[in-house]
């Protein structure tokens, strides 16, 4: 059990080590929802997080054949080669 703490002109709360190890929220940027019941503490989403985990993994399951193989292996061209 914890209390409020004032800090300042806010107050905070001392979370025990054991709740952050078991939350996984060391060294995490946190996120609070006011919610009926109280307070939600939770780590801020990265939109991107685990972007490439998932990539790869996509890749392993694809058949070779099933991939646009022609335009991953296209040429970059630059502006002057374009009709306009």
């Amino acid at each position: 059990m914890t209390t409020l703490i004032r800090i300042g002109n806010s107050q905070g709360v001392r979370i025990p080590k054991a709740i952050i190890e078991q939350a996984q929220l060391d060294e995490k940027e946190l996120e609070f929802k006011v919610l009926d019941e109280g307070l939600l503490i939770k780590p801020v989403r990265k939109h991107r997080q685990g972007w490439q985990k998932q990539f790869e993994k996509f890749l392993k399951t694809e058949k070779e054949e099933e991939l646009d193989q022609e335009w991953l292996d296209a040429y970059l061209v630059e502006d002057e080669d374009w009709e306009w």
